[in-house]
């Protein structure tokens, strides 16, 4: 959906000068009550104000965007409105704002505001493009500078319906002549995914092969490649740390590797493709995905299929986990200690409702971890070998008693899905008319039978080690103290930033967190992972001298990012400048994490960053420790870091 297409003149207002932050709230709801996009500008307007006291919408550089989804809404809309002397909005920045967008989205049309302020949000990080807008004569040329910028931004604009993108795409295609495609996915589908695209589009600009990108994103394949565009082009680009769809390339130029290669190797991986040395992808039932992947390392392959379990368990352990967090927050401790969290009607369904969700988890892992491996008849087999690791089955006790939790259903997952390879290979020496009864019967019902043996085997085993953790971890924190603890899985946090070492953390803190230890564990990696964006934004606004103008102006999102848990944000400061800012970001996360321990702060919550901060126990410990280790890695990256050279500055 293109921002001018949710534009009208009506609803735009040039060289405005409210005297307040209420008075510019006010002409922005006018602006959209006149050109007929709301019912009732009273409702509309508490819906903005009610965004605004969560925190202003204000996001620095004269910038302000605010938005409401309600029911005063009549269509999705945009209003605009230019203020050449400024206002003051409550700028993250302490700045003046001067140019304003007022988002307003109805309240059964999706996330489509979400959209749109992530559109704009891409679009106004260009200098230039501001300039342009509240340089603007009249209404008319206003909507064309944001016109072009999108035409040039988003040059690939498909239609939402299948048939008529690809329709677009072909005739697209003989225009834009893609010599390269790729396509990017990361295991959450947030950050890693979209900056890979944009990195790879980008380079493909600077070198003269234009690119497109398809994004296997948390909200699904966006800018999908077309068959036409696929055939055309000289080779693929697959940036991913999941399973994307790759049966459409075969045949084809592919390079695949991680979707670190696309945000930090884009013009190598480009040009590895124009000079032809990207191998023939093959996709079919008698080529494995081993052969399609051989030169992929062992270490890589497995990262892979854990990263694909792990998406898609994800949603279930966030999903359940703040359903369970609410249910304590909820309920009343005095009534029945022992029945904390299902003491109250109120309590008791949130828990419910969040255990079911917790229930699948294992389950879920070990399924697509073994689908990776082994395409489809690997996830039933997986998906039943992760649920007997977290009912505990063995021999003596068929029922269950010694659940091997985390630890068991990633072995599950890895074992069913080369079980499943091992039968594939037997099975090819039987006779071709027994080819149909394979997927049904014989890979189900072995697989089932081979899996149950196995995993009655690892659970006694998988239990013991999960004990030795547990007393391992309490050792630890009543000999050396939980401060140690929280200082390590928080500087992890902030290693790679989402990368193995910061998964690594990250699936510890959950595993604890969905075995029912310790919670404090799972703050301190929430907390550590916030703390390297917000350290950078805050070293590009307090240390301007050290970043170029680029950095300064992308160092504001990193507030946004950080507050909800996107550590990614710090990327491409990190890649820049691996020696400075890597450390600074991993001393200011272990002293939040230490800190957040100390005050004995546990979230029962797996994700969200603030948003969930009012289910933390101890929560004014936890802000403070977020605020000094975020300090502490700003003053040690400002310490660190040389002055760049004027002319970038």
């Amino acid at each position: 959906m293109r921002i001018t297409d949710l534009m009208s003149e009506q609803a735009i207002m040039l060289g405005a000068a409210p005297d307040s932050k209420n008075q510019a709230i006010d002409i922005m709801v006018g602006l959209h009550e006149v050109a007929g996009n709301i019912v009732d500008a009273k409702v509309y307007k508490e819906g903005i104000l009610k965004r605004e006291s969560e925190g202003s919408t204000a996001i620095g550089e004269g910038i302000a965007i605010p938005h409401a989804k309600n029911r005063a809404v009549k269509r999705p809309a945009v209003a605009a409105m230019t203020v050449p002397q400024g206002v003051d909005y409550e700028a993250l920045d302490g700045m003046p704002s001067n140019l304003f967008f007022m988002i307003a989205a109805p309240e059964d049309g999706g996330d489509v505001h979400l959209e749109v302020l992530s559109r704009l949000s891409m679009l106004l990080m260009d200098e230039d493009f501001r300039k342009s807008l509240l340089a603007a004569k009249d209404k008319k040329e206003f909507l064309k500078v944001i016109d072009e910028k999108e035409i040039e931004k988003f040059p690939q604009e498909v239609s939402n319906n299948s048939q008529e993108h690809d329709i677009a795409g072909e005739k697209e295609n003989q225009n834009n002549g893609y010599r390269v495609l790729a396509v990017t996915a990361c295991p959450t589908g947030i950050a890693h995914t979209y900056m890979a695209a944009e990195a790879l589009e980008k380079a493909g600009q600077k070198l003269g092969y234009p690119l497109k990108a398809e994004t296997n994103g948390s909200g699904g394949v966006k800018n999908r490649l077309t068959r036409s565009e696929i055939e055309q082009c000289d080779g693929i680009i697959v940036a991913a740390d999941k399973n994307v769809e790759m049966a459409r390339f075969d045949g084809k130029p592919v390079i695949i590797t991680k979707v670190a290669d696309g945000i930090h190797k884009p013009e190598e991986l480009i040009n590895k493709i124009v000079n032809k040395e990207a191998p023939i992808y093959h996709s079919s039932e008698g080529v494995n995905k081993e052969q399609s992947q051989e030169n992929e390392s062992v270490g890589r392959k497995i990262y892979k299929h854990l990263m694909n379990g792990v998406s898609h368990m994800l949603p279930f352990v966030i999903g359940g986990g703040i359903l369970i967090a609410i249910a304590f927050l909820l309920d009343d401790y005095s009534i029945n200690p022992a029945k904390f969290g299902t003491n109250t009607p109120v309590a008791a369904w949130f828990k419910s409702l969040g255990d079911t969700a917790f229930g699948f988890m294992l389950p879920i892992l070990a399924g697509f971890i073994a689908m990776s491996i082994a395409d489809r008849p690997g996830l039933m087999v997986g998906f039943v070998g992760g649920a007997i690791a977290s009912n505990g089955m063995t021999f003596a006790n068929p029922e269950g008693n010694v659940s091997a939790g985390f630890l068991g259903a990633l072995l599950a997952g890895f074992v069913s899905g080369y079980i499943i390879i091992g039968l594939k290979k037997l099975c090819s020496y039987l006779p071709d008319i027994l080819e149909g009864i394979k997927p049904v019967l014989i890979y189900p019902v072995a697989g089932l039978l081979a899996i149950g043996c196995v995993m009655c085997i690892i659970n006694p085993v998988m239990g013991m080690i999960n004990s030795g953790l547990g007393n391992g971890l309490t050792y630890i924190e009543t000999t050396w103290g939980g401060i140690i603890v929280g200082c390590i899985v928080a500087g992890m946090m902030a290693v790679d930033m989402g990368g193995p070492f910061n998964k690594a953390a990250y699936l510890f803190g959950t595993g604890l967190l969905t075995g029912g230890a310790s919670s404090k564990v799972m703050a301190a990696v929430m907390i550590g992972g916030m703390v390297p964006p917000i350290a950078i934004a805050l070293a590009t606004t307090f240390f301007k001298k050290k970043f170029t103008a680029d950095e300064r102006k992308s160092g504001f999102v990193n507030y946004i990012m950080g507050l909800c848990f996107i550590t990614e944000g710090a990327i491409p400061f990190a890649a820049s400048d691996p020696l400075r800012v890597i450390p600074a970001c991993v001393v200011g996360s272990a002293v939040a994490g230490g800190i957040s321990e100390a005050f004995g702060c546990s979230i029962r919550a797996p994700h969200g960053g603030v948003f969930v901060f009012a289910l933390v126990e101890h929560p004014l410990g936890y802000i403070a420790a977020l605020v000094v280790g975020s300090l502490a890695g700003m003053l040690l990256l400002g310490l660190l870091k040389k002055n760049v050279n004027k002319e970038t500055a």
